[in-house]
C-alpha cells in the first residue's frame, strides 16, 4: 500500500550550502576526510573509522579479495560479496586480512624432508616465495629453517630431494624473540639487511614472520585502513537465512564489519539477525542492517 507524504517536495537546486569565511588554514593539507564506520557515542571515539570515505557495494562484480585490498590500501572499505559459499567468502575475507601485516601467521609452512616438488607447488598455490620448515609442518611448530625461491633452480634441481638440501637452517638465519615492538622488528630487518623477521618463542616455536616489503608498502600508503595488528580492515556482506553459520565462518577468518545485503531492512528476518549477533558477540561484533525509508522501519 502506497503512502503519500504530505510535506513540500523539494529539488536540489532550491538549495544552496553557505560558505564561512576562507583563510590561510583552508587548504588541502589541513582537510581531513576520516570517516566513522560504524556509530558511537558522544564524546567517544568509533571503533571503526575511513581514512577515505568510500566503501564498495556487496557485489560479486565489484567486492572480491583484490577490491578488499585495493579500497583498503588507499583508505577506504570493501564488503567481500556474499553471494558464494561460506568457505569461498571466509577464505577471500582471510586473504585480504593476511595480504598485508605488521606481524604474519605463516601460511608456507612444511616438515623436514618434504620433497622439493611439494614446496614448489604450495609456493604455487599460495604465491609466497618465503616457506618455512617446521618439526611438524605447521605455523607454530618447532622451527627448523626457512627456503626462498632463490634457494633452488627448477630446471636443473633434483624435484624428489628433501627442502632440508635447500633450507637455510635455524643457526644460520637471523630471528627475534616474542614480544619484540613491530617498530623494533623493522629496525632490525633494515640494520641486518634481511627481506623476512622470524619472531619464536622461548621455546623455539614459529610464532610469527614479518617483511621488509610490508613496511615499504605501508611508507607508501600512509592512508591505509588498518586494525590494531597492522592488518587491512575489511568487510563482509552476510544475508538472513545462513548467518548463524556464515558469521561464526566470517569472524575466525578476521573480518571486520558485517553488513546485511538486502533491499528492505524493514523486516524480522533481520531483526532475528542482529538478535543472534548481539546474543553470541554482543557488541563486539559490528553489523550494519537496512535499507529502511521512514521512521517506523529505523527505529
Amino acid at each position: 500500500m502506497a503512502k503519500i507524504l504530505e510535506d513540500i517536495s523539494r529539488t536540489f537546486n532550491e538549495f544552496l550550502l553557505i560558505p564561512n569565511l576562507t583563510d590561510e588554514n583552508c587548504i588541502p593539507s589541513q582537510v581531513s576526510l576520516r570517516t566513522p564506520l560504524v556509530k558511537f557515542k558522544k564524546g567517544e571515539e568509533a571503533k571503526y573509522y575511513a581514512n577515505v570515505p568510500m566503501v564498495s557495494a556487496i557485489m560479486q562484480s565489484v567486492s572480491g579479495e583484490e577490491m578488499g585490498i585495493a579500497l583498503a590500501r588507499e583508505g577506504g572499505l570493501a564488503f567481500i560479496y556474499g553471494s558464494q559459499s561460506i568457505e569461498s567468502q571466509a577464505e577471500m575475507v582471510h586473504n585480504v586480512k593476511k595480504h598485508k601485516a605488521g606481524f604474519v601467521i605463516s601460511d608456507s609452512n612444511v616438515k623436514s624432508g618434504t620433497p622439493l616438488r611439494d614446496v614448489i607447488s604450495l609456493v604455487e598455490k599460495t604465491g609466497h616465495s618465503t616457506v618455512i620448515i617446521t618439526d611438524d609442518g605447521t605455523a607454530n611448530g618447532m622451527f627448523l629453517g626457512m627456503v626462498t625461491d632463490k634457494d633452488y633452480r627448477i630446471s636443473r634441481d633434483d624435484m624428489d630431494a628433501p627442502i632440508d638440501n635447500y633450507m637455510t637452517p635455524k643457526e644460520n638465519i637471523f630471528w627475534a624473540h616474542e614480544g619484540v615492538s613491530l617498530s623494533e622488528a623493522n629496525d632490525l630487518i633494515w640494520e641486518h639487511k634481511k627481506a623476512c623477521l622470524p619472531i619464536l618463542t622461548e621455546e623455539g616455536r614459529l610464532k610469527y614472520l614479518v617483511f621488509r616489503k610490508d613496511y615499504e608498502e605501508r611508507k607508501n600508503n600512509p592512508d591505509s585502513l588498518l586494525d590494531e595488528n597492522k592488518r587491512y580492515i575489511v568487510g563482509a556482506g552476510i544475508n538472513t537465512r545462513d548467518y548463524e553459520e556464515r558469521i561464526p565462518a566470517l569472524i575466525e577468518a578476521g573480518v571486520d564489519l558485517l553488513c546485511m545485503d538486502s533491499s528492505d531492512g524493514y523486516s524480522i528476518w533481520q531483526k532475528n539477525t542482529i538478535d543472534f549477533v548481539r546474543k553470541n558477540y554482543g557488541d563486539d561484533v559490528k553489523i550494519g542492517a537496512g535499507n529502511v525509508v521512514d521512521k517506523e522501519g529505523f527505529r
